[in-house]
């Protein structure tokens, strides 16, 4: 599923308790191309405690959720904050239980965030955005399948809607901040591209410039916030077929975003 060549940020279990295979979705594959200070000027953060990570600082056009990255997110802090993608929520007994619950978080639909055991309390309480210059997904084609890269025309920083926790490592006491990425069923564009899967037919929650600060506010009602579960206007965006071999590249490699020949 998920502008031109020097842009990026694309985005990209059962529980235990409550989550299924069936609730895992689509956006795995992120690329980010703007440093600290730019996403600081974008969002009016502070990148004091941005600067510390500095893997996250380096161009990257191409960011896996399957390692469980750092990335940036915003939150209503004062400074840009950091979380690996995969979210553990805060109830998690064992690290054992954490590294399989993560797998099974990094993203969460928005149809059913309310009920389920992971979500509930983050999607009242612990809204974020993640900065994003666009997104990768596959696009199926009989037997070919085409990875396209989709961004928005008019921002070359974007917010995509997420939640974020906080989670204490009983044993080592460690704290870990972790993230998941919100889903909506796709609009027209992105229909055509994610067409295919289980899961098929879905796109980020991507959250609209004039709205970013209000998604942040927790005190948010449950009708309030299911105003924001809209797919994103297809006017607003668009996309191209890129190089098959796009995974198999390094990361920094900015051929990645490159229009297929």
């Amino acid at each position: 599923m998920e502008n031109q060549t020097g842009k990026a940020f694309s985005l990209l279990y059962n529980k235990v308790i409550g989550l299924s295979k069936s609730y895992l979705d689509m956006c795995f594959y992120n690329s980010r191309s703007k440093r600290a200070m730019d996403l600081a000027n974008r969002y009016g953060r502070k990148t004091d405690i941005f600067e510390i990570v500095q893997e996250i600082l380096d161009e990257q056009y191409k960011v896996t959720a399957f390692t469980h990255p750092d990335c940036p997110i915003i939150t209503p802090n004062p400074s840009i904050q950091v979380a690996k993608w995969g979210l553990i929520p805060a109830w998690t007994k064992t690290e054992e239980e954490a590294m399989k619950l993560r797998k099974m978080t990094l993203n969460a639909r928005s149809e059913t965030v309310f009920s389920l055991p992971s979500f509930r309390i983050p999607i009242y309480q612990k809204r974020c955005l993640i900065p994003s210059t666009g997104y990768f997904e596959f696009h199926h084609k009989e037997k070919e399948v085409i990875p396209h890269y989709i961004f928005l025309k008019n921002e070359e920083i974007f917010s995509i809607g997420g939640m974020y926790e906080i989670w204490q490592n009983p044993d080592s006491k460690e704290v870990t901040q972790t993230f998941t990425i919100l889903t909506t069923p796709a609009n027209e564009l992105c229909s055509k591209i994610h067409n295919a899967g289980k899961n098929a037919f879905r796109m980020p929650l991507i959250i609209t410039k004039e709205k970013e600060e209000e998604w942040l506010n927790n005190t948010l009602t449950i009708e309030d916030i299911k105003q924001f579960f809209l797919p994103f206007d297809h006017h607003q965006m668009d996309a191209y077929p890129i190089s098959k071999d796009f995974l198999k590249k390094n990361p920094k490699d900015l051929s990645i975003i490159v229009p297929a020949a």
